[in-house]
């Protein structure tokens, strides 16, 4: 799978202690750095497909990742 997105993901650079918060309220920064980020969707799809199981990814928890994959399977 190509990753070129990550060479423009708004987290470069940044200390990925705030990617994997114990809680999830304690997401809120990374959320807020993925929320103006560029490549958000493409950060999403590669922990959907990839069954990341930790860290904030594309702006979403693991469990909103879980989450995201039930509403999927339904809908599929």
């Amino acid at each position: 799978m190509n990753q070129n997105w990550r060479e423009h993901a708004a987290c470069q650079g940044l200390d990925p202690e705030i990617f994997y918060p114990v809680e999830d309220d304690e997401a809120v920064p990374a959320k807020a750095v993925c929320a103006v980020c560029p490549v958000k969707v493409a950060c999403l799809e590669y922990a959907l497909s990839g069954r990341e199981r930790d860290g904030v990814w594309g702006g979403a928890t693991e469990r909103e990742r879980r989450r995201l994959v039930r509403q999927r399977r339904r809908t599929a």
